[in-house]
């Protein structure tokens, strides 16, 4: 069925508005897909409700629309979606196809849901590096197992310790470790450098895996830090499955990404007592709003310790 036989009063815009989002907002074809299926939503909820032509919507009609969008259980994140998608189609039509208001100016979605980051214990991890470190310093039956023992260790740590994002330590190179000073020079979000230092341990994997890398490092591997089995810069990919691996060797927690080792390490600089801008420097946070979540983390460790402690809690 083509979108011009698809019900309701906005499916006959639904071609140039396709059009327009691919060629001239080089949006994605998986945004393309999503903002024209819920522009077609929107229009079939209008046909329901007798509501035969575009310029009779109102914020009020729209409120209805997400509305009956949430009653059928979509997520959050989808009823959000369908206000972008709205937003951006009635701007369009206003500007291209002669609407004479547009419905969608000042609509606002839901507050996106607030989940608190997987975080483990400083105990905990430090356990779960020393066992790393063990491997890696332990005796191996060929160089290649020491040498990705000791890349593992050293990714791992490196991790905990700077707080970076796991691609940007993927792109790390050589050039940019500094182990004298213990500082890495990172490029992160916006392609902005921050010099990030990092602890002794961190630094004697560091060693240990500069002293093993050239047993994996082949033509393709250039100036990167961290190598792949096929000698090539280690792919993001195999990245997160040497840090998943090493967090699944803690009991009782959930937390599996590289993202929880950054999380991990920005709230146990809290709890250490780092001030909140230090904090924000280390992990290349635009704003010190986005790292404000890490005080409720703290905030949310005292009070179920609090709660488990106090006699009177």
């Amino acid at each position: 069925m083509g979108d011009d036989a698809l019900p309701g009063p906005l499916a006959r815009y639904v071609p140039e508005f396709r059009a327009h989002l691919g060629l001239e907002r080089s949006r994605s074809e998986h945004t393309v897909r999503s903002y024209v299926a819920d522009v077609l939503d929107l229009s079939h909820w209008m046909q329901e409700n007798g509501i035969d032509a575009p310029d009779l919507l109102d914020r009020d009609a729209l409120r209805g629309w997400l509305a009956r969008r949430h009653e059928r259980g979509l997520a959050r994140s989808s009823v959000s979606r369908g206000i972008a998608a709205v937003h951006t189609f009635f701007r369009w039509a206003v500007d291209t196809q002669g609407l004479r208001h547009d419905p969608a100016a000042g609509l606002r979605g839901p507050r996106p849901a607030r989940h608190l980051p997987d975080v483990v214990g400083a105990a905990a991890l430090g356990d779960m590096l020393d066992g790393l470190a063990d491997h890696a310093l332990g005796e191996h039956e060929e160089k290649r197992g020491a040498a990705l023992a000791a890349r593992d260790w050293a990714l791992v740590e490196l991790l905990y310790a700077t707080g970076a994002r796991i691609g940007e330590l993927v792109s790390l190179d050589r050039a940019h470790v500094d182990p004298t000073d213990h500082v890495l020079t990172v490029t992160g979000k916006g392609n902005k450098q921050r010099r990030v230092p990092y602890g002794d341990r961190a630094g004697e994997a560091l060693a240990l895996w500069g002293h093993r890398r050239a047993v994996l490092a082949g033509a393709d591997a250039g100036d990167a830090v961290f190598v792949g089995a096929r000698g090539a810069r280690i792919d993001a990919r195999v990245a997160r499955r040497v840090v998943a691996a090493a967090l699944g060797s803690i009991p009782d927690t959930s937390a599996r990404g590289p993202h929880s080792l950054r999380h991990s390490a920005a709230t146990h600089l809290l709890d250490g007592g780092a001030d909140l801008r230090t904090v924000q420097e280390l992990l290349g946070h635009a704003t010190v709003a986005t790292t404000q979540i890490y005080t409720h983390v703290s905030v949310e460790r005292i009070r179920r310790a609090y709660s488990q402690a106090h006699p009177r809690a």
